[in-house]
């Protein structure tokens, strides 16, 4: 650690106020999208719209693609929910209707913990794939959003 304070910011040439004076009036009716969100894109987000292939081997890692690919990844572990849903339901139906001839309270036990059981445990895991593809899209924002405010400290 240095023991020099850090630098001041120099004062701006005129007062806030006398400068919110010169400042034209915001017109809500020049506004074409009614937000006062700028529309240009200039900077860092211009790298969005990079080719998928020249950030999907980027080595230096610069350019995240996991936010571009979340909502594939979502829609994969939902496809994937599903078939795991049907597989478990129908086998399990099935493997209660085989019981109800050997012992009809297992066989009745079965088919019930199925019917209850699968759909809760398959809801619970949609929750489990939403969180945890959320999470790593918010991590990614995170690294994102601290790589830009670190350069725009730099200068």
């Amino acid at each position: 650690m240095s023991d020099t304070p850090p630098p001041v910011p120099p004062l701006p040439s005129r007062p806030a106020a006398e400068a919110a004076a010169a400042a034209p009036a915001y017109d809500p009716s020049t506004d074409p999208d009614d937000t006062g969100v700028p529309t240009s894109l200039h900077g860092e987000i211009d790298d969005i719209g990079r080719g998928f292939f020249r950030a999907l081997f980027d080595i230096s890692f610069r350019t995240f693609i996991t936010r571009r690919l979340a909502s594939v990844f979502y829609l994969v572990g939902l496809i994937a929910i599903g078939i795991g849903f049907i597989v478990w339901f129908v086998s399990g139906i099935f493997r209660g209707i085989g019981a109800l001839w050997i012992n009809p309270g297992a066989g009745i036990s079965l088919i019930i913990a199925t019917i209850i059981l699968v759909p809760i445990l398959s809801f619970l895991a949609i929750i489990t794939l939403r969180f945890v593809i959320e999470g790593i899209v918010a991590l990614i924002a995170i690294a994102e959003n601290t790589e830009r405010t670190a350069e725009n400290t730099r200068r």
